[in-house]
């Protein structure tokens, strides 16, 4: 048991690290975000075009009007593991018409589509799941550390950062506090 825990771990701190590395490029230039957005507290949040794991088309901008909790995660990641669960009953038990949340992974950083198929399974996840096979969108939203989530608030304003796992409570929380 401690070899796979210590497992688990030396593979989160390795692939954090491949992340970083990665991450450290230029950033594409139609992701830049401009002077009237941002990544903090009352900031527009950046808009970017991503697909889902079904391959639609899907845009932040399409979810204007909703709170959104926009979640960078990871399968080989031990806190996004963690948060799953709780995240999967916040969406069957709060999130309707005015709540929605979008599940960015970090398919670059996986070892197969497979994998991340069968952990969606596994956790029976059945909120969106977008698909960032460049981590462009992760490094357009700074998401360095994994989980990191954004609470956008209904105007596409950022209400809230969250680096590390939330939990069911903390959601429910945050949520009622957004407009």
């Amino acid at each position: 048991m401690k070899k796979w825990i210590i497992g688990i771990i030396v593979l989160g701190v390795v692939g954090w690290a491949v992340f970083d590395f990665a991450s450290s490029d230029d950033a594409p230039e139609n992701l830049s975000p401009s002077d009237s957005v941002g990544l903090d507290r009352g900031d527009k949040a950046p808009g970017f075009t991503i697909e889902t794991l079904e391959g639609e088309e899907v845009k932040l901008a399409d979810y204007q009007g909703q709170k959104v909790l926009l979640n960078f995660w990871a399968t080989w990641c031990p806190p996004c593991r963690a948060e799953m669960p709780d995240m999967q009953k916040f969406y069957e038990n709060d999130a309707g018409d005015d709540i929605a949340i979008l599940g960015v992974n970090l398919i670059s950083e996986e070892q197969s589509m497979t994998g991340v198929k069968d952990f969606l399974d596994e956790y029976e996840i059945s909120f969106p799941i977008l698909v960032d096979d460049a981590s462009s969108v992760a490094y357009l939203y700074k998401a360095h550390s994994l989980p990191t989530s954004y609470l956008i608030n209904k105007d596409g304003t950022i209400h809230d950062v969250a680096v590390g796992p939330l939990n069911y409570e903390l959601m429910v929380q945050k949520f009622a506090e957004m407009d």
